[in-house]
């Protein structure tokens, strides 16, 4: 029969050890935030072979007294909380006061530290006596040789020296980031590899983000600072056309800590759901700030998890904000907004529609373009193949003006607008190989890719019809009769009423066998059986049936309304009219989300003059 009997203590420890450092990371992780914690204003962290050999963190903190430092070893010993009404609102980094007793079970360690009122410091390490005098400006130094010399089983776990390292850089420099107001400086093998002076900022610093990330990062990036509900959010969250293969640019922060937690991943996968690229990862840098009784941080030995009091609160608000920063345009890149001097407001259908010949265009005015495809025989499209010539649903919708300008110079000469108040994205000049419209804007040349910018159109106009009841269903002329399997015959019985509301009127006329009889006004002129058959496919691989009247933005609803604006878009080929471009580029202006289409893909770029010059060789 077994014996119940207690651990030695050392093996206790070294258990211990286990949960808190896997790696030399993790021992790095928890020195600095003891030096952050003590006051340092700037913290040195050295190493050798990765932090295998050795880690030294520095600070220039408060230091501790000399009879502190046997304490400072002993496991859930701390000096941050002292009861459990501290534990529950702790604002400090560390508080277990496990991070140096784990440390020491498995390395070498000594700390030397010096207070302000001392006349030197005192060093001590685990297997010492007492502490002894030693030379040390004021502040603490931490040294750990030998990482997992007592468990070397577990250096057999460890990657290579370039990977270890490479995991201590990227921590040092969210430190950075979520501390600007302190400075950091990171040496391996005696050579200096990262030194950030503070910026005198106690928030995240501008300046502290291109140091880190890059000034690429900031020219692709949105600034967020916003407050509700006793919460804050501040930082940067990049273009969905930046989005990276990988996540070593996701920093998020709450109350200064380093986290990663599902709730936060959550909101901003739902705020990039329909503007990022297939399988990419969005970049930002995020510091959300709340009370500390409303979060708890004692969820996970190494505190990079958290639980919020109000999971739905937090959630919800960082969604609202991040999605509201995607909306708008980039302040740095050349965007529909700041192209014109002018905010989207500007730019809205009954604004244009005021400017005369200068932008006249009235959306929902009738009547329609020829469906017959006259206007694309005109310019060249009547050796295009009817099934291209066909798919006009969105330019079906727009109504051009009377009077259309041939360029923005034009529009001067005629009284109507002047040259500094052309529309962002300008005018239209060409269409080539039915793909691209070619544009003239006041900064130089846009192109832009017609489908991903009418898809987009598409699809915003199709969440909001969904949104408010108004999906306008128009009869088809003739009805179209499909040829199904049991299980979508079955499907179309058991969500007809919810294809209706999604812009596609079917029904069951038989065991094997549905009809098509009408279609959203918003997609007139598209394929019916190839939207039809889309959606049936949507329906048996998501759950349609429960989904809310206003589901979020990685609701399968909007997956299927995505994939109906895809195919009722515009295609390539369908040569379109330069009344027809220009409307384009009005709705897009008027559009949120503009700048990418619903698969995260950039719809326009612009080319300045200058930039044109430098492919030229202008003036070399």
């Amino acid at each position: 029969m077994p014996v119940i009997a207690r651990l030695p203590v050392e093996l206790v420890n070294q258990i211990a050890a286990g949960e808190v450092v896997e790696r030399p990371a993790s021992v790095v992780k928890e020195l600095v935030e003891n030096a952050l914690d003590a006051g340092g204003r700037r913290i040195v962290v050295a190493l050798e072979e990765a932090g295998t050999r050795l880690i030294r963190v520095q600070d220039d903190g408060v230091g501790m007294a000399p009879e502190d430092l046997p304490l400072a070893y002993a496991p859930h010993a701390t000096s941050k909380i002292s009861s459990l009404d501290e534990l529950e609102s702790v604002a400090s980094m560390g508080f277990r006061g496990e991070a140096l007793a784990s440390i020491a079970a498995i390395a070498r360690v000594q700390i030397t530290s010096r207070q302000t009122a001392s006349a030197h410091a005192w060093a001590l390490a685990p297997d010492w006596a007492e502490a002894k005098p030693a030379a040390h400006p004021v502040g603490t130094t931490v040294e750990v040789r030998d990482l997992f010399y007592s468990t070397p089983a577990r250096r057999k776990f460890l990657r290579t020296e370039r990977t270890e390292f490479g995991q201590i850089d990227q921590l040092m420099r969210r430190f950075a980031l979520a501390y600007p107001a302190c400075g950091f400086a990171l040496h391996h093998q005696g050579k200096p590899v990262l030194d950030l002076p503070a910026t005198g900022e106690a928030l995240l610093s501008e300046a502290r983000v291109a140091a880190v990330l890059g000034e690429g990062f900031l020219e692709r990036a949105r600034r967020i600072d916003a407050a509700a509900l006793g919460m804050s959010v501040q930082g940067w969250v990049a273009d969905p056309s930046y989005a990276r293969a990988s996540t070593d640019q996701q920093m998020f922060f709450v109350n200064g800590r380093i986290v990663r937690d599902r709730v936060i991943g959550a909101a901003i996968r739902r705020a990039y759901a329909d503007v990022l690229h297939h399988q990419r990862h969005p970049a930002f840098v995020l510091s959300f700030a709340l009370d500390p009784k409303a979060v708890d941080v004692n969820v996970h030995p190494t505190k990079a998890e958290v639980r919020f009091r109000d999971t739905r609160s937090v959630q919800d608000f960082l969604f609202r904000e991040i999605h509201r920063a995607l909306s708008r345009p980039s302040a740095s890149e050349p965007s529909l907004g700041n192209l014109s001097g002018s905010d989207l407001s500007a730019n809205s259908p009954a604004a244009l529609a005021g400017r005369g010949a200068g932008g006249g265009y009235a959306p929902g005015a009738s009547p329609m373009l020829d469906p017959s495809g006259a206007h694309s025989r005109d310019r060249g499209g009547a050796g295009m193949p009817a099934s291209s010539r066909a798919v006009q649903s969105y330019f079906q919708l727009i109504q051009p003006a009377t009077a259309w300008p041939e360029s923005p110079q034009q529009v001067e000469e005629a009284g109507g607008v002047s040259a500094s108040a052309v529309p962002p994205l300008g005018y239209a000049l060409a269409h080539l190989h039915g793909a691209y419209i070619l544009a003239q804007n006041a900064a130089g040349l846009v192109v832009v890719d017609a489908h991903a910018a009418a898809e987009r159109i598409t699809y915003e106009r199709l969440k909001q019809a969904y949104a408010r009841q108004e999906m306008h269903l128009q009869p088809l002329l003739l009805p179209v009769t499909l040829a199904v399997s049991e299980a979508e015959a079955d499907a179309i019985e058991q969500l007809a009423d919810l294809f209706g509301r999604l812009g596609v009127a079917i029904n069951r006329v038989g065991p094997t066998a549905a009809r098509v009889t009408a279609l959203a006004a918003i997609l007139r002129g598209a394929d019916a059986e190839g939207l039809a058959r889309g959606l049936l496919a949507e329906a048996l691989a998501l759950d349609l049936s429960g989904d809310e009247r206003e589901p979020g933005m990685d609701s399968p609803i909007h997956a299927v309304l995505s994939r109906m604006a895809c195919h009722g878009s515009v295609r390539a080929n369908r040569m379109l009219t330069r009344p027809e471009m220009d409307a384009l580029l009005r709705d897009m202006e008027a559009t949120e989300r503009a700048d990418q289409c619903n698969h995260g893909r950039p719809t326009w770029r612009q080319f300045s003059i200058a930039d044109l010059d430098r492919l030229f060789m202008r003036g070399q």
